[in-house]
């Protein structure tokens, strides 16, 4: 069961220094301080306020994986045998490369997944694996044709 986490105030130079570091997460801290017009010592103590307060959870480098040849795209709703084998189920799903996210979810499905495949071959295999897992009942596919929206919550 997901925690309720603690909502915090930010203000208008934490919104700054937050917009600037989520559209180039590289951008050195003094660039960063002359923008919003705070030292450099002033921008580490507020990123480390919004790290503790976990409104922050880290930064990342993004790969783009056409480049490594995987052009497919799906979504997967996963229907299981039994209530009590999620965790089970989740913790087999984590040793699949091609599962991005796992998603417990209210309605159709039990679990709902993001996989990511070389090809439309690749993922019939990957599909087939799916369906071998004990307490997989069935699943369904959806293959994305295209991302038109990529972005993070507005601060």
């Amino acid at each position: 069961m997901r925690q309720k986490t603690k909502s915090i105030t930010i203000d208008g130079i934490d919104k700054k220094i937050l917009r600037m570091l989520m559209k180039e997460a590289r951008t050195p801290i003094l660039e960063v301080a002359r923008n919003v017009g705070i030292s450099g010592a002033a921008i580490h103590q507020r990123l480390r306020k919004l790290e503790k307060a976990k409104l922050i959870s880290g930064s990342q480098l993004i790969v783009n994986p056409e480049v490594l040849g995987y052009t497919t795209c799906a979504f997967v709703g996963v229907y299981l045998d039994k209530e009590g084998d999620t965790h089970t189920i989740i913790k087999l799903l984590h040793r699949i490369p091609e599962v991005l996210e796992c998603h417990y979810t209210s309605g159709h499905w039990n679990l709902f997944l993001k996989v990511l495949c070389i090809n439309n071959d690749h993922l019939i295999q990957l599909l087939n694996s799916l369906q071998e897992i004990g307490g997989v009942f069935r699943t369904e596919s959806l293959i994305s044709l295209n991302q038109e929206i990529d972005r993070q919550v507005k601060v």
